[in-house]
């Protein structure tokens, strides 16, 4: 009975944080980053470069926008027509631009970003749990079909058949799950791991790192009791992030240091 009620809790954790991941969809940009039909006209009217780049910063003057392109320009969409918010990227198959996008997953047909990113680690820890629980509760009859007690033929090949597939399973998983762990513990997306924000400094893969707490906050939220469960509890909305840059210069200690060694008060004393 133990056993059973261990195994509907699982399976009941994992379709349920898989429906969260497949029918979540994709939060988009809010409508002041679109561009207005003014704007969009005299962009595309435009045909220098440069001054193409003016009317973005322009507009992006209005709006939360901190990251650049590689060339220090503000990052717009061509197709969606758009000033791309921060950590905001183009997904080519959902044909839209996501928020805070980490990757287009094919397990659940979904773009994975900010709407559905925690759905889609819970639902790689509960299929971990799920593959981890069935080769537990298999491998004493793996044992049995070894030492030959196991003499009916069909339930031999469903012995090996579920262990193999667990484990295997259980193996990719690891290593995946594994991955996100420690992409969530540097508060990166899986294509900021592979190319760094650009922000007006230059290129910082650690522009969004608040430290190992705050960013555990920043996809699961800041009750620890709805971390575990498949409820919406991310903070923010997806189109404005707390930085380690900002938060440095917000900072008063940091600010008095900096106003101290203006005033040359940080000089060794005589």
């Amino acid at each position: 009975v133990a056993y059973l009620i261990i195994f509907h809790i699982l399976f009941v954790l994992f379709v349920w944080t898989y429906w969260k991941s497949i029918f979540t969809r994709p939060v988009q940009p809010g409508k002041k980053y679109h561009m207005s039909y003014a704007d969009q006209e005299r962009y595309e009217n435009e045909e220098r470069p440069e001054v193409q780049r003016q009317i973005l910063a322009e507009i992006a003057r209005k709006l939360p926008v901190y990251t650049r392109t590689g060339t220090g320009g503000v990052r717009f969409c061509d197709r969606c027509q758009l000033i791309k918010p921060d950590r905001c990227h183009h997904c080519s198959v959902c044909a839209v631009c996501v928020l805070k996008m980490d990757h287009h997953c094919p397990w659940v047909n979904n773009c994975i970003g900010f709407s559905n990113y925690k759905f889609f680690l819970l639902f790689l820890a509960y299929s971990l749990l799920y593959c981890l629980y069935i080769a537990a509760t298999v491998f004493k009859y793996f044992i049995k079909y070894w030492t030959g007690e196991l003499t009916n033929g069909r339930s031999k090949f469903h012995v090996l058949f579920l262990l193999f597939v667990a484990v295997m399973f259980f193996v990719s998983l690891m290593f995946l799950f594994g991955y996100h762990c420690w992409l969530v513990s540097r508060n990166r997306s899986t294509l900021e791991a592979f190319s760094a924000p650009v922000f007006q400094n230059g290129p910082d893969k650690n522009g969004f790192n608040l430290g190992f707490v705050k960013n555990l906050q920043q996809v699961f939220g800041e009750e620890k009791k709805l971390w575990l469960l498949p409820i919406a509890s991310s903070q923010g909305d997806g189109h404005f992030f707390p930085m380690r840059a900002l938060c440095e210069a917000q900072n008063p200690l940091l600010a008095r240091e900096e106003q101290w060694e203006d005033d040359g008060i940080d000089q060794e004393p005589h």
